[in-house]
């Protein structure tokens, strides 16, 4: 009997309520990349206290007047690499170091986009984190069997037009599923 694997790529995962793990307490983590050597993925619902994009942009010596886009919280994208910053967008565009997700979604981590971002050039919505989350073969898997995570398709409303807090919520509702009735004891049939 052969085992096709599904990949999760561009979808959602969905921290179950009874992860007792702060990293991924209550998070949505899009899910980059997913094949038979691992998976990678970013969260896009924590905000770092503290540091905007525009403190970014200066720490790379960039520079903007537009206190809008310096004002734009910089999220945690997750417990490794934290000092690595990826740009999470939604063009069809390429830029030097562009992971394509989708059609219509894509992950960059050069400097180029930042720059084209700073002067009118870049992707329409955007999410800047800092550090991501990679998983070991099989490793997604097995937590998915133990029941850490829901998933569901990307939705760009979600990505990109809610508020941080409403994604964890709203990315479980776009199955059907109200979080605050789901029991904490895990099973399986």
């Amino acid at each position: 009997m052969s085992t096709e694997m599904i990949s999760l790529k561009n979808h959602l995962l969905i921290a179950m309520p009874n992860t007792h793990s702060p990293t991924f307490d209550r998070t949505v983590t899009l899910v980059c990349l997913h094949d038979d050597k691992g998976s990678f993925g970013i969260t896009i619902n924590r905000p770092i206290n503290n540091i905007t994009v525009g403190d970014i942009f200066d720490q790379l010596n960039l520079s903007t007047d537009d206190g809008d886009l310096n004002e734009k919280r910089a999220l945690s994208g997750g417990p490794l690499e934290s000092k690595q910053g990826f740009v999470l967008h939604d063009t069809d565009r390429r830029w030097e170091s562009t992971l394509r997700i989708s059609d219509e979604l894509a992950i960059t981590s050069s400097r180029d986009i930042l720059e084209d971002i700073i002067n009118g050039d870049g992707p329409d919505n955007f999410l800047l984190t800092l550090g991501c989350a990679n998983w070991e073969p099989q490793q997604l898997e097995e937590e998915m069997m133990s029941n850490a995570w829901l998933t569901c398709p990307v939705k760009n409303s979600i990505l990109f037009d809610l508020p941080y807090q409403q994604r964890w919520e709203a990315a479980a509702d776009s199955l059907g599923i109200d979080l605050s009735r789901m029991s904490n004891s895990v099973g399986h049939a």
